[in-house]
């Protein structure tokens, strides 16, 4: 390995970014691996994992209606027949490709918020998905549900902490943002970290900011040495969602200090060949999901997990002509976990009873907002998501 130019690599700022260094709203690996050993999170505290599902996935091809005629009427060929889903009840069932879903209903730790939406929906990818993550849906506001939180309640990044290079809206606040951890983030390698110890050397010639960036890297020489038992998890090529929760997971069994992750999942504007692609999509949810609360089901800080998975819209209750849905509003919400009390919450909308070929809303959004912050986070919900919500009942 060539021999680092000290003084070079220090005011080569582009290198200290890509190695994590620089970037306020940035987190390391080796930041939580310190955290977890010297502020963990308290036992008892609840873990809330929010899963953003992009692109409006079809609620009704998910949790389906397959005792209703008028969903096969509407989808003559895009429907599921009665002996293909995973019954729930007489009346609705789980898309075929949800089998850790299922047996998550079967053990009553899986709700299903029927209906969810908010006033005047609007079909904008973009547009709804701010809603749905500034819980703001009356005019467009900068802030996110999440940000507003850290703002109200204190500044450590570390509380929230979205996977991904990318923060979402969600977890923006007006003062505050939540910590973005990539997940190819790793731990240096034994030959990276030997060179860089290097840099810890005092240097009587150093500038003042010079002087500052080698302190820190002694400190991080020290935390380093002292906190080496947190591993990363193996990667999961084939399944995104899969690597981010077995990140999460990882960082919960360590006690690392956060209350509230971000994951996500794309691909779901099914516009044309739906069946297919859904059902790919649903059953890489359900294996990273039903994987990740059996994992978190194994560990004492398991019992205080709850995830949440939400997409911006439903689709439309008619088939278009490339058997595909087109952007609609209300579809179901999913929250799954220890504390759960298990089964349907809210209206099923009526397939014939339509906003024009809309389902129509049953459950505010900011409710369910509203009972995660008050019973999961264990905060005043009123600052993220506005007076006038209310618990729902999903948490014993």
């Amino acid at each position: 390995m060539p021999e680092f130019n000290r003084r070079n690599f220090l005011v080569g700022s582009s290198v200290l970014g890509a190695l994590g260094v620089l970037g306020a709203a940035g987190v390391t690996w080796d930041e939580l691996h310190h955290r977890a050993a010297t502020t963990p999170l308290a036992a008892g505290s609840g873990v809330l994992v929010l899963l953003t599902l992009y692109g409006g996935n079809d609620g009704i091809n998910t949790v389906i209606p397959y005792a209703d005629s008028a969903y096969h009427a509407a989808r003559p060929e895009l429907s599921y027949q009665p002996e293909e889903v995973l019954r729930l009840d007489e009346q609705l069932g789980l898309n075929p490709a949800m089998k850790g879903f299922a047996q998550l209903w079967q053990q009553h730790n899986l709700a299903i918020v029927r209906g969810v939406g908010y006033p005047r929906p609007d079909h904008s990818h973009f547009r709804s998905m701010d809603i749905w993550q500034t819980a703001a849906p009356d005019e467009p506001v900068n802030s996110g549900w999440i940000g507003r939180w850290l703002d109200a309640t204190g500044g450590d990044p570390i509380r929230a902490v979205s996977i991904g290079p990318v923060l979402p809206q969600l977890a923006i606040g007006a003062k505050y943002t939540a910590a973005a951890l990539d997940p190819a983030s790793a731990p240096l390698s034994a030959e990276m970290a030997a060179a860089l110890s290097g840099l810890a050397t005092v240097d009587p010639h150093d500038s003042a900011a010079q002087a500052l960036v080698c302190a820190g890297y002694g400190a991080d020489e020290a935390v380093l040495q002292a906190f080496s038992t947190i591993e990363p998890p193996a990667k999961s090529p084939d399944n995104p969602l899969q690597a981010q929760l077995d990140l999460v997971g990882t960082c919960i069994k360590a006690g690392v200090p956060t209350q509230v992750y971000s994951v996500s999942l794309g691909g779901f504007d099914t516009h044309a060949d739906e069946r297919r692609t859904q059902q790919q999509l649903l059953g890489r949810l359900d294996t990273a999901v039903s994987g990740f609360l059996a994992d978190m089901a194994t560990h004492p800080r398991g019992r205080d997990v709850v995830l949440l998975a939400y997409s911006e819209f439903g689709r439309r209750v008619a088939a278009n002509a490339s058997q595909g849905t087109d952007h609609g509003t209300a579809g179901p919400v999913f929250v799954a976990g220890a504390p759960i009390r298990g089964g349907f919450y809210g209206d099923e909308p009526g397939l014939t009873d339509l906003d024009n070929g809309d389902l129509k809303t049953t459950v505010d959004f900011r409710d369910v907002y509203h009972e995660l912050l008050h019973k999961v986070v264990a905060t005043d919900p009123g600052p993220a998501v506005g007076q006038g919500r209310r618990d729902i009942g999903l948490i014993a």
